[in-house]
């Protein structure tokens, strides 16, 4: 937010003194990782659409991907929300000062598409920026964050993404929670998703992630993913390196953001799609994808409707995973792990991040992992489903990773019924398994 927006911010907080939830995000969702689409990393800011009319942000294009959402399964998984990025509005705001759509792009008006996509059975999301202008040079909600959340209601918005281009990062401590105030006040339940502490550490600036868990329910914290395998590890790498920073403030109602899954485009090898889920999986990470839903690859459409994964991601306990282990210099070879349901449950991640040869050997004890059970565990690999078997926590698992992918793992611990050892699933009980595993 610029300088001359003071005056803004210090009504609202005259305001604030009197109401104990000021600054208190207050709409009760994200109680799991966010799913759904968004339209940037594959579509960027086409407005083109008299030459490029399938591709470009307008109405046909968020009426089309809706409608391959649901024709394709993807609702039926948890992918929800459906949001326009940058570029849908006019130059300029109406007589009112309220946003506008492109006439052009939008003819019908944004209430109408919201209404479209709800017919759907999806949400509806949003872009805006609290700095003068959004990054591509649309208005900004300087001035108007007030104005923009009620019009933002009225148009019956499911989630809105908050950027913080042109703008002072200065202000970013009042301006974010501003309109995190102002979406209470409507009255309409609105995901809130910020850039807050992405900008923050472009600029050099610690994040107080306490205001920022209080203030969003999602988080970017590091640059826009590319649709490269390089820019994905990159995201994972900042992950590890600041992992003691902000992985604590995860959890129901508030997560950290690595930004967009590119599963499905065009940059990603098979191993490197699977070793993204996995890895979002894994850090409870929003799953948002950024794809034309209309056209892709059945491999990847099969990454991106895992219902094992799903449900590792999904998960209710809403605890972030952590790397527990590194077998190869440079932080080549990982192993993440992430406490599940049922209680005393992990997913278990081994990144290979190596380039080429060969794949890896890789040998570890789930002790390793300060993971332990005295009965042991059943393990399953979490992508096919095969049954690996029942593990104690000092036996060596062995198995090999193909380079820049992922082996996955669900460890559930052992159970005994009528003193017989029994296999529990994830999400079922013990009376609905009928399998009697083999102990090793």
């Amino acid at each position: 937010m610029g300088r001359h927006s003071y005056l803004e911010i210090t009504l609202l907080l005259l305001v604030c003194l009197s109401i104990p939830i000021c600054q208190s995000l207050n709409n009760g969702l994200a109680l799991t990782p966010p799913m759904g689409w968004l339209s940037w990393q594959r579509f960027r800011c086409n407005t083109d659409c008299v030459n490029d009319p399938e591709n470009c942000i307008s109405e046909q294009l968020i009426k089309r991907q809706s409608d391959c959402l649901v024709s394709e399964g993807y609702r039926d998984h948890g992918y929800e929300y459906v949001t326009i990025d940058d570029c849908w509005s006019a130059t300029e705001r109406d007589k009112d000062g309220k946003l506008q759509p492109d006439p052009d792009r939008f003819p019908n008006g944004i209430k109408k598409l919201s209404d479209y996509v709800h017919s759907k059975g999806l949400k509806f999301g949003i872009y805006g920026d609290f700095g003068s202008k959004t990054c591509a040079g649309y208005p900004g909600s300087e001035y108007h964050m007030k104005l923009d959340a009620q019009t933002f209601a009225d148009w019956e918005v499911d989630l809105l993404k908050f950027d913080g281009c042109n703008s002072d990062i200065k202000d970013a401590p009042k301006g974010y929670p501003a309109m995190t105030k102002y979406l209470n006040m409507t009255g309409r339940p609105i995901l809130y998703s910020c850039e807050w502490p992405f900008y923050n550490w472009q600029h050099g600036i610690k994040s107080n992630f306490t205001a920022i868990r209080n203030t969003c329910n999602m988080w970017r914290n590091h640059w826009d993913i590319q649709d490269s395998w390089q820019s994905v590890t990159g995201v994972i790498q900042y992950f590890v390196k600041n992992d003691k920073q902000f992985r604590s403030f995860a959890g129901p109602g508030g997560w950290n953001d690595p930004d967009m899954l590119v599963i499905g485009n065009y940059g990603l090898s098979y191993d490197e799609e699977r070793a993204q889920m996995a890895m979002w999986a894994i850090l409870a990470s929003p799953l948002i994808m950024s794809l034309d839903a209309c056209n892709v690859r059945p491999r990847s459409k099969s990454i991106l409707q895992n219902k094992n994964v799903i449900a590792v991601n999904q998960d209710k306990l809403g605890i972030q995973g952590s790397l527990k282990l590194v077998q190869e210099s440079v932080y080549k070879l990982q192993i993440w792990t992430r406490p599940i349901t049922p209680h005393g449950s992990y997913a278990i991640v081994i990144l290979n991040l190596r380039k080429g040869g060969g794949p890896s050997a890789v040998n570890f004890t789930l002790t390793d992992l300060d993971i332990y059970n005295s009965d042991g565990y059943n393990l399953t690999e979490t992508f096919d489903g095969k049954y690996l078997g029942i593990y104690k926590s000092n036996a060596t698992f062995k198995c090999k990773v193909n380079p820049s992918g992922v082996y996955m793992i669900t460890a559930v611990p052992v159970t005994y019924v009528d003193n017989k050892l029994r296999f529990v699933p994830r999400n079922e009980s013990i009376s609905s398994e009928k399998r009697q595993n083999d102990r090793i």
